[in-house]
């Protein structure tokens, strides 16, 4: 277990806030970027494992089949995109979210046009995806582990995209990671079965990766044979 306390709340840079902000408020109409970008943010995640895998075969960790699931639950009124990929360290997930050093939050800013449909394209090419769930979330939970560390090495991040975060080691038995949305109210159109598989068909058609989600058919079956 690492020697830092389990559980600590950071703040953003400055660019990162402004990041935010510009998320939660003014700038995108197009709910579906959030999606669009986790999706995009899992492949990258399994192609870097393909990558180090390359020369450390360990890292698949006895689980070679790639895939994103796509989860909802209308009750918590929650969507969640996990991946099985490279995952991240506690001080990875630090550098690619907290701060302006891997993100290129500020390319994207010196980029914007103030066209919201040019200005979302924007959002994959700078890495800045991530931010994009503020759109429909009031809260994000980042929950990972990197391939390679064991079980106890997991990490959760938590914000509600109001300039501070936390960040606590936990228990994860599967490497990769899950962002779950905690959604706004208004949002809850995307949880919603159909809605959610029109959305991943617009924008994975250049995803190699399998994308499963549960369909609401299995489900009213396994209710129908219970009863």
């Amino acid at each position: 277990m690492n020697d830092i306390s389990t559980k600590e709340t950071l703040g953003f840079q400055a660019e990162v806030k402004q990041l935010l902000n510009l998320m939660i408020h003014s700038l995108y109409s197009n709910k579906e970027i959030a999606l669009r970008e986790l999706i995009s943010n899992a492949s990258d995640a399994s192609d870097k494992l393909r990558f180090e895998a390359l020369t450390d075969k360990a890292l698949y960790e006895n689980e070679s089949e790639l895939k994103i699931r796509i989860d909802f639950d209308p009750k918590a009124r929650t969507i969640t995109v996990s991946d099985n990929g490279i995952g991240m360290s506690r001080q990875e997930v630090i550098e690619h979210i907290g701060t302006i050093a891997k993100s290129g939050t500020r390319e994207f800013f010196q980029k914007l046009t103030g066209d919201q449909a040019r200005d979302t394209n924007l959002i994959g090419q700078f890495g800045v995806g991530f931010y994009s769930s503020f759109i429909v979330a009031d809260k994000v939970t980042l929950t990972t582990r990197r391939a390679g560390l064991t079980a106890e090495h997991g990490v959760q991040w938590e914000s509600d995209g109001s300039g501070e975060y936390t960040i606590e080691t936990v228990d994860k038995a599967a490497r990769g990671t899950a962002v779950t949305l905690h959604l706004r109210e208004g949002e809850d159109e995307l949880l919603n079965g159909h809605r959610l598989r029109s959305i991943i068909r617009r924008y994975s058609d250049h995803i190699t990766l399998p994308i499963v989600m549960k369909k609401e058919e299995w489900q009213k079956e396994e209710k129908q044979d219970k009863n």
